[in-house]
């Protein structure tokens, strides 16, 4: 749900809701830079971690394109995962392989009407 600023745009602040299994999570997202096709960053927040996220994208071919991403976790205020992420920092990395497996899925499938 967009919050404030020009959707899309620096400095757009939106409202994400996501659900998994039977728990759900809001994040807080608020656009750093949008220079979109090459380039995507923002910060999300939510009640407890903040994180950033930088997305590349590297034109390959007609119909491949490279997907880099940075992300870094700046405030983690939770105890449970304060310690796993010291003790089992690769929980991360595999979390975010999923996300990118599940993006890469609906990019391929996606349809463009242009």
């Amino acid at each position: 749900m967009h919050l404030s600023g020009d959707k899309g745009q620096n400095g757009a602040i939106s409202n994400m809701y996501y659900k998994y299994g039977k728990n759900e999570m809001e994040l807080t997202e608020t656009i750093t830079k949008n220079d979109l096709p090459h380039t995507f960053e923002a910060h999300y927040h939510h009640k407890h971690i903040d994180n950033s996220m930088k997305c590349n994208f590297t034109t390959l071919s007609d119909d491949e394109t490279r997907y880099a991403y940075e992300y870094e976790y700046k405030r983690i205020n939770w105890v449970i995962p304060k310690p796993m992420s010291i003790l089992f920092p690769s929980m991360d990395k595999k979390l975010a392989e999923k996300w990118l497996r599940q993006f890469k899925a609906l990019s391929e499938n996606y349809k463009s009407d242009t």
